[in-house]
């Protein structure tokens, strides 16, 4: 058996190791996973697939806030999510990308690979900037903050692992691997508790001009009432983002402006159809430098437009939004062009 290098087994698939780079000015076809980490919050507080969810045995969890159930991620709960977000990025990363059949080609049908990493302290569609000292009735900040520390309110999704291919016909290359059905498939069910891959065309309103842009602002998306997914999706993508375009704020922080609109499937038993993702019309992705560009561009005048707008088209009680680190594992596309609109 092909003994894998370290630099082989990821860095080669990526800048600034890998030699062949291709572009594209199709939209290309990605697949858009939301994910919430294998944890123990009760049923009645967060969702979960009826597959995953694995303890130490491989059996599925029934009650995973069941103190004698123990995850197969194992570890102290303390630091549970720093446990998770650590081997998504340092094990399962390399182990999605050594179950490629390397021999058959198979890895070069997979365009880019990103992990988003949702980060608490960014904004969120619960807490958006400017952030404000909580004070009493007269303005004064408390002798305490205890009984004074605001509920945290976590958003539905701990992140998103972004894979992105030429053509749908690349895309079943790849997931068809005998090796993904049996060594990562039982990986996902162990460490995420939901899963719900939303299978969509790429839309690049804003190229990239690295690709390795950190910070990204994730905002999925639900039609108003009354539009069809069509509608919302053409009007999304002409008008809502001529205006995007259209604001100097726009240009001056976000590195990279990306739709995903949702093409996949709406029955359930057709392949990646999830109960959660067939109700998303779309995601925004902007990338931004830092997070300090994330939370100026949120406060201007020009993203206050923008919002107002994509109310318009966007039910806003049933979307979200949450900030996210972004790793870059693999990558062949550069430059990136904006698509053909």
């Amino acid at each position: 058996m092909k003994q894998h290098s370290p630099r082989e087994s990821e860095f080669s698939h990526r800048s600034p190791y890998l030699e062949n780079y291709r572009s594209f000015r199709e939209p290309m076809t990605v697949l858009a996973s939301l994910l919430s980490r294998a944890d123990n919050t009760p049923l009645d507080q967060r969702r979960r697939d009826p597959n995953t969810l694995l303890d130490q045995e491989g059996k599925a969890i029934a009650d995973p806030a069941d103190p004698s159930q123990k995850l197969a991620l194992g570890g102290d709960p303390n630091t549970g999510y720093e446990k998770w977000a650590e081997y998504w990025r340092k094990v399962h990363g390399p182990r999605f990308i050594y179950a490629q059949d390397t021999e058959e080609g198979k890895i070069r049908h997979l365009a880019r690979y990103d992990q988003v990493h949702r980060i608490s302290a960014g904004p969120t569609h619960f807490t958006p900037p400017p952030y404000v000292a909580p004070t009493d009735a007269n303005g004064e900040l408390y002798d305490t903050v205890i009984g004074h520390i605001p509920e945290y309110r976590r958003p539905d999704w701990d992140g998103m692992a972004y894979l992105a291919f030429n053509t749908p016909d690349d895309l079943k290359a790849v997931f068809s691997q005998e090796k993904l059905r049996t060594k990562i498939v039982p990986e996902d069910q162990a460490i995420f508790r939901e899963l719900a891959p939303v299978v969509a065309t790429e839309h690049i309103i804003l190229p990239s001009a690295t690709q390795r842009d950190p910070i990204l602002l994730v905002k999925i998306h639900r039609r108003q009432e009354g539009m069809s997914r069509e509608e919302f999706q053409e009007d999304w993508l002409r008008k809502h983002a001529n205006l995007v375009l259209a604001k100097p704020a726009a240009h001056k922080y976000v590195k990279r402006y990306v739709q995903l609109h949702n093409m996949g499937p709406v029955s359930e038993g057709e392949p990646f159809w999830h109960p959660a993702s067939s109700g998303i019309d779309g995601i925004t992705i902007m990338a931004f430098a830092n997070m300090n560009d994330v939370e100026d561009f949120l406060m201007t005048d020009d993203y206050s437009e923008i919002e107002k707008d994509e109310r318009r088209i966007a039910d806003p009680k049933a979307s979200e939004y949450w900030t996210g680190l972004n790793y870059n594992v693999v990558n062949r596309v550069y430059p990136e062009h904006a698509t053909i609109r």
